[in-house]
């Protein structure tokens, strides 16, 4: 396709010259990377782009879509290239069109801070804390599993533990389920909703009293309730103080929000399932979160994510960017720009990456303490060894695997 130009005249001879998606799975979780190149030798961005779940079509979408609009263009007009990118689709949003969006966004934005010598949260405004505190997992088939790895986070410096609770049947979400837990129903392997709400409470009073009263703590429902059923669990676990209750009911039904929260005494954390910016904006504007749990690829990369945050700001919501092993790296990076230059911080997931992550992204931020720093180095400060990236190619339907066996004891679809 004919190169795009913009109606400007750039102030120097810098261009895009190379646009490409690079997959990568380290961790058996796909990892969907953007590397930006430019006409100045050595001089490129990365960006993060994982849809693990669809990581070909967004591939596809970088390579064969958005890439040819970006070439020829000068990296500076970042607003320009992404709203561009954005409506040249005409059906706009999604998890895969945003997710090739965020790639070519960050990298852009990693170049910027690479041309100024800066790392990118110097371009926001520079810091509002030192470094960002940061929440881990910890789960098991039992109580008594959960809370020796929470324990033995806290051991490490967590001081903000999120807990999940393996039970009957293979649907567990974030913990190991146990096969046949119901064998007189037509799926024994079924997930019983009625079984988690009673057992929930449970967990979090022997949380309190064997973690004690100064460790936060969070729970993820992964949106498996009804608003009624999710009013019912976030009452019946406000003795024990949570920092938050997670994705408590489908996507389909956010307009019940609002009502959700207004009835529960827990804080409401949602926005990972978001696939546009729009609609984030609407969870944060009519009142339905108290953290946007934000999954910064999906709705588009940097750019929409910075204008967000001042959106939070302002309404009072604070954040708790998602970032569990199936995002990248350099989406790490880039969610800690974003946390260390805001006052509307609140949480931050983390994840300890394994040696061969490592291996394959330079720089790969790392806890310490319970705490993520953010490199000092221009851009992101992460980088990307496409000879080490090539020893892990991806596998499809791990998760969909998964997916498929979540079920009801009656055999009904459960959402994953």
């Amino acid at each position: 396709m004919p190169q795009a130009q913009p109606p400007w005249p750039a102030r120097d001879k810098l261009r895009v010259t190379a646009v490409r998606a690079i997959v990568t799975a380290p961790e058996g979780a796909p990892l969907v990377v953007v590397r930006v190149d430019t006409s100045d030798p050595g001089l490129y961005g990365l960006g993060c782009a994982t849809f693990t779940q669809r990581y070909a079509a967004v591939a596809a979408a970088v390579d064969e879509h958005v890439g040819p609009l970006v070439v020829g263009r000068h990296p500076a007009d970042i607003e320009d290239i992404t709203r561009l990118i954005h409506y040249s689709s005409y059906w706009r949003n999604g998890p895969v069109l945003n997710n090739a969006l965020s790639g070519v966004d960050q990298a852009l934005w990693d170049i910027a801070g690479k041309r100024a010598g800066m790392p990118v949260y110097e371009l926001l405004g520079g810091r509002s804390r030192s470094a960002v505190e940061v929440y881990s997992h910890a789960s098991g088939a039992t109580p008594a599993e959960a809370l020796d790895r929470a324990e033995a986070l806290i051991a490490e410096g967590y001081r903000h533990v999120r807990i999940q609770l393996g039970g009957p049947g293979l649907g567990t979400y974030g913990a190991p389920g146990t096969r046949g837990g119901y064998p007189r129903s037509p799926f024994p392997d079924g997930w019983d909703v009625n079984q988690y709400l009673a057992d929930a409470p449970k967990l979090f009073e022997a949380a309190r009293e064997r973690l004690g009263a100064k460790i936060s703590l969070m729970h993820d429902v992964h949106s498996r309730l009804t608003p009624k059923q999710a009013i019912v669990l976030a009452r019946s676990l406000e003795p024990y103080r949570l920092s938050f209750l997670e994705d408590v009911i489908a996507p389909e039904h956010y307009h019940r929000l609002p009502e959700v929260r207004e009835a529960s005494p827990v804080p409401i954390a949602v926005g990972e399932q978001i696939g546009s910016v729009t609609d984030a904006a609407r969870l944060v504007h009519e009142g339905g979160v108290d953290l946007l749990r934000l999954h910064t690829s999906s709705i588009g990369g940097l750019t929409p994510t910075r204008k967000l945050v001042a959106l939070a700001e302002l309404l009072g919501v604070r954040t708790a960017f998602h970032s569990p092993g199936d995002i990248s790296p350099v989406g790490v990076a880039a969610n800690l720009a974003v946390d260390v230059s805001t006052p509307a911080f609140g949480y931050q997931e983390s994840h300890t990456y394994n040696e061969a992550t490592h291996e394959v992204f330079p720089g790969t931020p790392v806890v310490r303490d319970g705490y993520l720093t953010p490199s000092p180095e221009p851009g992101f400060g992460v980088d990307l060894d496409e000879k080490a990236a090539d020893r892990f190619p991806p596998t499809k339907f791990l998760h969909e695997r998964w997916a498929a066996n979540v079920r009801r004891p009656d055999g009904g679809l459960e959402a994953p």
